[in-house]
């Protein structure tokens, strides 16, 4: 089953996840909401839209805008609404 670590902590587990270009995108549900705070930060896909991004805090240490999601993704990618992906040092292992 795929999970999302950082600093030790399993941030994110599921066998739901959906695969786009290569990123797992978790199930909202099954993200552990303690370790995520909003960030102010967005970017714009050409093809998904504009995505949010939070801030994990693990430990005392932040990993700033390391995971990201789309609230209104475009019609092509509405299987990830709200979905959760990760990079900026956090491991996915199937």
């Amino acid at each position: 089953m795929p999970k999302a670590i950082w600093n030790g902590v399993v941030l994110a587990e599921s066998d739901q996840t959906e695969i786009v270009e290569g990123n797992h995108y978790f199930p909202p549900q099954t993200i552990n909401r303690e370790y995520f705070k909003e960030s102010n930060h967005h970017t714009t896909c050409h093809w998904k839209g504009v995505a949010s991004y939070y801030t994990l805090e693990v430990n005392g240490q932040k990993n700033e805008n390391a995971a990201w999601y789309y609230p209104t993704p475009s019609a092509a990618a509405s299987q990830i609404t709200n979905y959760v992906a990760f990079w900026r040092g956090v491991q996915v292992v199937p």
